[in-house]
């Protein structure tokens, strides 16, 4: 059976030429069933993993459009693509500046927060075609009047699961009440949750459903373990040992708060591996310049929230290390897509502690499959699920399955002496506090006389010259200045901060 070019599934000119310049020859599964529908006018709700080249499916045949002149007039977009973060907003906007590079006519934006508003109100005063934007600074800029959607024919809704998280429904709802009604509206999800699915019955007509899973050999891309840990110290022995490994070039550290990746990050820096932070609490200058310190390979560790698990597309990440598990099942599997793309394979390491043995079952379930479970040699811990308290029992048994990891690293080799405490004080048992996607669990505190590997060992035990306890309704940056932690529309709500 022949397989399906872009040409034979009704991709024509100047974007095959494109294609072939960015080495795109073959579409994939999502775009071969994506592709046709959406040049027929369907509206579309589509499910697939991150990094089976969704972007593509949706810009692609929106972008063939604008080929034809716009049958109305104005100098508002024809294509607006809402997403949730900025940096995926900054992505699509890259791919589509890619996919129309040569084509007469096509001027793509991006209008996110964090960005001047000067800036963006000269941009959008002149005629554009595409308009990526997030939901907050999208509904600003409406209020103020520059936005003019009346010559608008396609709208996507990019991991809308996410802006529903994020709390943007209301946003969302009242940004499609100001378009136009005949229209191609395109919805895109990790999953296809019951939310979502409300969503789509409110905004589309009788759309086409695709729902398309991820092949054994993309799965297969990225070679996935677990490692159990007993407490903090353990943990920070077991990053170092990884991060000092010949095999990773670069590596993404996914830590449960903004407060985590900040310190993370120093430490990291200070012991010499060039790591930054990214979250929510950075202003867009910030962000840009770490995102290109990354990917000019300056920045070799970059510890982050979810803000970086979708819109981060950088080949050279070789691993992906859960510090802190997901909240959310499905974040899981957009975290270790950050490595293992564009055909190369990759690593994601877990670590898992006495309290993470639920989240880890439930990651698990969403999958599909067990994550083998691993040790280092010499950096064994003592918990095992089963084992005094540990909750329920790993894949095949305590210890069953188990790979041990040889070879150089922070501490590899010497075993870690036994301590009497054997109790992993877990981040998030707090109330959550809303923030950005991901970031909702309370800053954690270092076991009491336990220093970090990477911190001086003079470091002062938990309590000692520790920052003042942070009043939930104040925006975690407020020192920053005017403005900074809020997001666009003034709100208290700094979990959503300039997004």
């Amino acid at each position: 059976m022949n397989k399906p070019s872009f040409a034979g599934l009704g991709v024509g000119e100047p974007f095959l030429t494109t294609l072939t310049r960015n080495n795109i020859s073959e579409p994939t599964p999502i775009q071969a069933e994506a592709i046709p529908l959406l040049l027929a006018g369907r509206d579309l709700i589509g499910s697939a993993p991150t990094g089976t080249g969704k972007t593509a499916a949706y810009l692609l045949p929106s972008l063939t459009r604008l080929v034809q002149a716009s049958p109305g007039k104005g100098k508002g977009p024809r294509v607006l693509v809402l997403t949730p973060t900025r940096e995926l907003a900054q992505q699509v906007a890259k791919s589509a500046h890619s996919y129309t590079f040569g084509v007469p006519r096509v001027k793509t934006l991006c209008v996110t927060g964090g960005e001047s508003y000067g800036q963006q109100n000269k941009l959008l005063s002149a005629p554009h075609e595409v308009l990526v934007a997030t939901p907050g600074r999208l509904m600003d800029q409406m209020r103020s009047g520059r936005i003019d959607f009346s010559r608008l024919e396609v709208l996507v809704l990019d991991e809308a699961d996410r802006m529903l998280d994020m709390g943007f429904s209301e946003d969302v709802l009242s940004i499609v009440d100001k378009l136009p009604v005949e229209r191609q509206t395109i919805l895109f999800s990790a999953t296809l949750s019951r939310s979502v699915r409300a969503l789509a019955n409110r905004l589309l007509k009788d759309p086409a459903i695709l729902e398309v899973a991820q092949i054994a050999a993309q799965r297969g891309a990225i070679d996935q373990h677990v490692i159990y840990v007993d407490d903090m110290q353990h943990k920070h022995q077991l990053l170092h040992h990884w991060l000092s490994a010949e095999s990773l070039e670069q590596a993404i550290v996914f830590t449960a708060t903004k407060r985590d990746a900040e310190q993370l990050a120093t430490q990291l820096d200070e012991a010499g591996l060039s790591a930054a932070a990214l979250h929510g609490d950075l202003v867009q200058r910030q962000r840009t310049r770490t995102l290109t310190r990354l990917r000019t390979g300056e920045c070799r560790v970059l510890v982050a929230t979810d803000i970086a698990a979708r819109g981060i597309d950088v080949a050279s990440i070789t691993h992906v290390i859960n510090f802190d598990l997901p909240k959310f099942a499905e974040d899981y599997v957009h975290r270790i897509g950050r490595t293992g793309r564009a055909g190369a394979t990759g690593t994601a390491i877990s670590f898992v502690s006495r309290n993470d043995v639920g989240a880890l079952r439930r990651i698990e379930r969403f999958i599909g499959d067990k994550v083998k479970v691993s040790i280092v040699e010499g950096m064994e811990g003592r918990f095992r699920p089963g084992s005094s308290g540990g909750g329920g029992g790993g894949p095949g048994g305590p210890g069953a399955g188990r790979r041990e990891f040889r070879g150089a690293g922070a501490g590899a080799g010497k075993p870690r002496p036994a301590k009497p405490q054997d109790r992993y004080s877990r981040e998030g048992q707090r109330p959550r506090v809303p923030r950005e996607a991901g970031e909702g669990r309370a800053p954690t505190r270092e076991r009491q006389g336990v220093a970090p590997v990477g911190r001086p060992s003079h470091a002062p035990r938990d309590g000692a010259h520790a920052a003042p306890r942070r009043d939930n309704n104040r925006p975690a940056n407020a020192h920053r200045g005017r403005g900074a932690g809020r997001n666009e529309r003034g709100s208290s709500r700094s979990g959503f901060a300039q997004d």
